[in-house]
């Protein structure tokens, strides 16, 4: 028997407008079913009106026309694994889901580029190119289960993108769909463009500017040789200043990870690594390239790491024992679960000579709040990623998570850095914008959004006036102040920015 909830929804003008356009498989409306739309991997929830699960550009496109017609806000959404709340549904949106689009369209082996479809898992795009000798270098550290076009979205990055920057880097251009409807390209399959990068403009913007519904992609070859070196240290000191003076040395390796006691402690009863006792910390190094600068450079950062007191080094060259000394780096995240059963994962960069301050600023913050906090992170471009260990259903914990990161971001702006390396603002660090950015500066960023959301004729598309501003049209209440409340679903709906440094305290 249907009940008064579903038969209420069923009716929704919305709901089948959405059936004709995509089938009524591809339309979930059910609030049970709504429930696993309503996170990603933040703490902050939101349920939507309804998920839309297009199946080309043009469907998506069509999705988007439906829900101006019904005035409704519009969130893309990859495979909801963002960590600061930007695929979360706030303001009763519609929810465009991509994951039907997950097609590699094209390969030129020859010029080395793909155009995929931005459902694809990442990793996909390795595999499936990896036969022509090929690879496609940003890889997150979830590049098993997040999208390209969640990439372009937050432009991610990854241990490797120290040497070969982030998801933008990569990206030649995209296709989108504006808020009218419009589909065009940014950009394009070409390595040369001419006009302002409007490409670039998109990549990182979090879903606010539209929905990426194609992606051409650069490749690189698979390089002559990779060498993969993972030293122990009795202290934090001594791995971050290895880190230092590798890049001191002149050396960009590939990669340059590096772990606490803490994430040890949590990894070795599920990957058994094996790490010394003492061990109160690991970097991971990977130098790749011709095989006698390889050669060269390894033999360099062994020196460094043994002069810096490496308590232990492992070395592989063949991919099968590098996988193994990155598998537990690669799991990590998953791993704190043998510790507690939530965390909190804080994005902040600083600069690498600043590692150890910071490093043990972020420990005093645990020790003063009670909580355990596990170090997992880019060292090489100092993208720190504390995870704040806890349990969400005890009383006063996430006020206290909360709490924490906002203190760890402060340091990390105090040292120089910036709030977020790859996971974006979205919700978690709107509040904090003001420890940046001016007034005047994200003026400016809120003009450059509402560009892409005022085509000439969206107002023909999107109704009359009192009805929902095409300027907020797509993921409303994500990056700027006051959009929303990180938290909000525990209750918490005030946060105080102490120390402002740009701007004025919120």
């Amino acid at each position: 028997m249907t009940s008064t909830a579903e038969q209420t929804t069923a009716k929704q003008p919305l709901v089948t407008d959405l059936q004709s356009v995509i089938g009524e498989r591809n339309v979930v409306w059910r609030p049970e079913d709504l429930l696993l739309y309503e996170y990603d991997g933040s703490i902050d929830r939101s349920a939507p009106r309804v998920v839309a699960l297009p199946g080309s550009a043009d469907e998506a496109a069509e999705c988007v026309r439906v829900a101006n017609r019904h005035d409704a806000y519009i969130v893309p959404r990859g495979a909801g694994t963002g960590l600061s709340g930007g695929a979360v549904p706030l303001r009763d949106s519609v929810v465009i889901g991509l994951a039907r689009l997950s097609r590699v369209l094209e390969v030129d082996v020859e010029n080395r580029v793909a155009v995929v479809e931005p459902g694809l898992v990442n990793i996909e795009l390795s595999n499936h190119v990896e036969q022509f000798g090929l690879y496609y270098a940003p890889d997150p550290s979830s590049q098993k289960a997040c999208t390209i076009g969640g990439n372009v979205a937050e432009n991610a990055g990854g241990p490797h993108c120290l040497a070969l920057g982030t998801t933008t880097n990569h990206v030649l251009g995209i296709e989108v769909v504006l808020a009218d409807g419009t589909l065009l390209w940014l950009g394009g399959p070409s390595r040369e463009s001419s006009g302002y990068d409007l490409r670039g403009a998109f990549i990182g913007s979090e879903g606010t500017f539209g929905i990426v519904t194609k992606v051409a992609v650069r490749l690189l070859r698979i390089p002559e040789k990779i060498h993969t070196i993972l030293a122990a240290f009795t202290s934090l000191d001594q791995a971050s200043q290895t880190v230092s003076d590798i890049i001191a040395a002149g050396i960009v390796p590939a990669a340059l990870e590096m772990m606490d006691r803490v994430t040890i402690d949590a990894c070795e009863p599920v990957y058994h690594p094996g790490y010394p006792a003492d061990a109160e910390a690991v970097l991971i190094v990977e130098v790749d390239g011709l095989t006698e600068a390889v050669d060269e450079q390894s033999a360099l950062v062994e020196k460094i790491c043994n002069n810096n007191g490496a308590s232990e080094l492992r070395e592989a060259d063949d991919v099968e024992k590098r996988a193994d000394l990155w598998a537990t780096r690669k799991g990590a995240i998953g791993a704190f679960g043998t510790i507690a059963p939530s965390y909190y994962l804080v994005d902040g960069v600083v600069p690498r000579t600043k590692l150890r301050q910071v490093m043990r600023q972020v420990q005093t913050v645990g020790n003063e709040l009670g909580l355990t906090i596990g170090n997992v992170f880019h060292a090489g471009d100092g993208n720190l990623h504390p995870c704040i260990l806890f349990d969400e259903r005890s009383h006063g914990e996430v006020q206290k998570v909360i709490q924490a990161g906002e203190q760890i971001l402060e340091i990390c702006v105090e040292h120089g850095g910036a709030l977020s390396g790859e996971h974006g603002i979205g919700i978690e660090k709107q509040a904090y914008m003001p420890l940046v950015f001016t007034e005047d500066d994200m003026s400016a960023m809120k003009g450059l959004r509402e560009a892409f959301l005022n085509p000439e004729h969206a107002d023909d598309e999107a109704g009359v006036a009192g009805r929902t501003p095409v300027s907020e049209r797509f993921n409303p209440g994500k990056i700027f102040p006051g959009g929303a409340s990180h938290g909000e679903a525990y209750g918490i709906t005030e946060h105080s920015v102490r120390r402002s440094g740009r701007g004025d305290e919120v």
